[in-house]
């Protein structure tokens, strides 16, 4: 993928950095050429505001919030179900303390 102009960056070489440069963590050289590269090609416009949006909502959905304590509580549950589901645990105690062993269930094809 190529907008054709030598000098500018290619397609592929400017929506790689697309992340970057949203982030502003590029050297501002190669800032300027993914930003002219952007103002030229508008396929890569297109793809650079669906990246720009999705950061965006990824932002507000996801900044700083933490899940209810009762989400965090079910899903521990929920995987210590389906991991103890598929687990044969022996727990000893000895001199030495305490040591446990956690083995795959052997399924009846086994």
């Amino acid at each position: 993928m190529n907008c054709g102009e030598p000098d500018e960056a290619s397609c592929q070489d400017a929506l790689a950095e697309v992340w970057l440069f949203l982030d502003n963590e590029c050297d501002p050289a190669r800032r300027e050429a993914v930003q002219k590269h952007l103002d030229g090609c508008g396929t890569c416009l297109e793809h650079f505001g669906i990246e720009e949006h999705l950061k965006a909502l990824l932002q507000r959905k996801c900044s700083g919030e933490h899940a209810p304590t009762e989400l965090k509580d079910r899903l521990r549950s929920s995987i210590r179900e389906a991991v103890l589901s598929k687990a044969e645990i022996t727990v000893e105690h000895g001199p030495e303390g305490t040591s446990v062993e956690v083995r795959t269930k052997k399924t009846a094809a086994e």
